[in-house]
């Protein structure tokens, strides 16, 4: 076939084009957007903020609400809150993302407000997600409207806002914290997601067990969004049984929710809270509750460093004198760690753990260094005395240094009452907590022939 019969064979132009495809049906929204709370009333958990008489939903209930900063972890109900309070006091709702939005995006914005309240009288919620990514800059633009009442600011953020946002949008803002969501609060909002046929699977024929929604709520961590996509993916991977029923089991649960991360930021809220808890734990002699958090910490990939230099303080500020030992485990604990790194870190940090939660406890050393500081600060500084000077070079015999000063280990016991300080002060207080019994008593016979031997030389 020539190349003339190959375009003569070719379709003419003016054919008529191929139909378009049918547009694919849109997926409807994830079961967590579907389940957002629409009201107070269907809103899950919070109750320190939200509970009947609480100050956030009198606020709100009065349309008497100014700037406000929610944070806490994910799935807390944040962005849910801002939509239901723009709802429910009329306001109009505009919405900026920490990540995505810039400065001209704020200015079309605040512009837009303006003219809104100007023109129909109506505010504006401008909502702020993930506020903290702003830099200084950014944030300072907000302040003018902010200030004049052009926008009421709604800033959600998972770091503590006092930490990550400026302190003058702080200044004017009430921080309220959303904590996360209990085990059983969880479980309701599972429970509902099923029964609820208009936004939830309430149309779809599932039968889960008890045991799987209490796997979803507990492996959640807290996080309502979570726990509803888990649900989500269950119901839509498991397919049906012989009586056409969907059964989510544990089994199912576990495949369908993966192990949640714990909730750890490098150098935000969770990582000091935790070392916190960690150091109280040991502190308050409770040593399953630090070996948890200190768990924690090991899953996280925390520097062992940073935990064993902690054990270190504690060992010193907390136990202390009642049993020195702590600080010498402690140190070495240190050592270890930084010698063979992870995982077997683990070992020696835990055993300077124990240690430490279980020692006798007495914070004398850290309250008399505490108090010798405050006195040399806001006192008159003592000179040294005389008896007590260098001797060690030429001509300190003729300015009278070391003349008087007796040597301990010539007396009997090895001590001898002498003045050693030029007045009289009482820094270190030692209490009767281990080993420090003893030191207690020899301290108490010293200080009573120094007493003696002040009397003598000074009587009355």
């Amino acid at each position: 076939m020539s190349r003339d019969d190959l375009f003569s064979q070719a379709e003419p132009a003016t054919a008529s084009a191929p139909a378009p495809a049918a547009p694919l049906p849109a997926r409807p929204p994830p079961l967590a957007a579907r389940m957002r709370p629409r009201s107070l009333d269907e809103f899950v958990g919070q109750g320190h903020i939200l509970a009947p008489g609480q100050l956030l939903r009198r606020a709100i209930e009065s349309d008497r609400i100014q700037s406000l900063i929610f944070y806490g972890p994910p799935g807390t109900g944040k962005t849910s809150l801002a939509q239901i309070i723009a709802r429910q006091t009329k306001n109009k709702f505009e919405r900026l993302s920490g990540v995505e939005s810039n400065v001209a995006d704020m200015r079309r914005v605040l512009a837009g407000a303006a003219n809104r309240l100007e023109n129909t009288g109506q505010p504006t919620i401008l909502f702020i997600d993930e506020i903290h990514r702003f830099n200084k800059a950014q944030q300072d633009v907000l302040l003018p409207d902010v200030e004049s009442g052009v926008v009421r600011l709604i800033g959600a953020t998972t770091h503590n806002p006092f930490f990550f946002v400026n302190s003058p949008l702080v200044s004017r803002s009430q921080i309220f914290e959303l904590r996360p969501l209990s085990v059983e609060d969880l479980f309701g909002l599972l429970q509902s997601a099923l029964a609820d046929a208009e936004r939830g699977l309430g149309h779809v024929k599932i039968r889960a067990d008890e045991e799987a929604l209490r796997h979803l709520a507990t492996i959640s961590d807290g996080d309502a969004r979570k726990a509803l996509n888990a649900l989500e993916i269950a119901a839509l991977t498991t397919s049906p049984e012989p009586d056409g029923f969907i059964h989510l089991t544990l089994a199912v649960a576990e495949q369908s929710i993966q192990k949640k991360a714990v909730v750890y930021d490098g150098d935000g809220d969770a990582h000091y809270d935790t070392i916190s808890a960690f150091i109280k734990s040991m502190r308050g002699s409770d040593p399953d509750a630090a070996l948890y958090w200190l768990a924690k910490m090991i899953h996280a990939g925390e520097d062992p460093r940073f935990i064993t230099r902690r054990i270190v303080i504690c060992a010193a500020e907390d136990v202390g004198l009642a049993d020195p030992m702590a600080l010498v485990l402690a140190q070495a604990a240190h050592q270890a760690a930084e010698f063979v790194g992870w995982p077997e870190a683990r070992i020696p940090i835990a055993e300077a753990t124990i240690y430490v939660a279980t020692a006798h406890k007495s914070n004398s050393a850290c309250m008399a260094i505490d108090a010798a500081v405050a006195d040399v600060q806001a006192g008159r500084t003592l000179p040294v005395p005389e008896h007590l000077r260098d001797t060690h070079y030429a001509g300190a015999k003729r300015l009278g240094h070391g003349e008087g000063y007796e040597y301990a280990h010539d007396h009997p016991g090895h001590f001898v009452a002498q003045d050693y300080l030029g007045a009289v002060k009482r820094y270190y207080e030692p209490t009767d907590q281990g080993v420090e019994r003893k030191i207690k008593e020899r301290v108490e016979q010293w200080r009573a022939k120094f007493a003696a031997a002040q009397s003598s030389v000074n009587p009355k």
